[in-house]
């Protein structure tokens, strides 16, 4: 079911004709949002930076660093209870696919792999962990000029985490 979905997306991906991404660019850009993660946090502010090169109008390759969470926690050390932090960052690698829907909006899929680390630390504990996992998102992009647009995306960076952000993009 899957390879059908995705088969059936690159091709509408590759018919569409309307100008969106320009082809053969480098884009950069930053990104703010609410990171929600199963049975730890609320929601965390998150923010971000990314860098991407348009293959063409419908596929980008992109790389990126996210800080998901960052928030106070209170271990209990024995002799009582003392404060700490706990820290989620991102770094991933994906696969952009396009499709502009009409000249300058478009709506996007991600599809690659992040590496999460989760660091806890206080004055009598301190711990760091990472994993690497799929990523996947989805969102649309709006097109402000021809080198900037702004964008807003879900993803998955495991699945027990969520990410909503609102960003802008600068093509160079």
């Amino acid at each position: 079911m899957f390879k059908n979905i995705a088969a059936a997306t690159a091709l509408i991906l590759a018919a569409s004709s309307a100008l969106a991404a320009q082809p053969n660019t480098f884009y950069g850009g930053v990104d703010a949002g609410r990171t929600k993660i199963d049975d730890f946090s609320k929601r965390d502010t998150s923010v971000g930076a990314f860098v991407g090169y348009n293959i063409n109008q419908n596929f980008a390759v992109e790389g990126g660093y996210r800080r998901l969470a960052d928030q106070d926690i209170y271990l209990d050390g024995g002799a009582g209870v003392v404060k700490g932090s706990a820290k989620a960052d991102q770094a991933h690698l994906s696969v952009i696919g396009s499709l502009p829907v009409s000249e300058n909006f478009s709506v996007y899929g991600r599809l690659g792999l992040n590496r999460l680390e989760a660091k806890v630390d206080s004055n009598v504990y301190s711990a760091k962990d990472h994993t690497t996992k799929a990523l996947y998102g989805v969102g649309v992009s709006y097109a402000i000029t021809p080198a900037v647009s702004a964008r807003v995306e879900v993803q998955k960076p495991t699945s027990d985490s969520t990410n909503v952000s609102a960003g802008v993009a600068f093509q160079f």
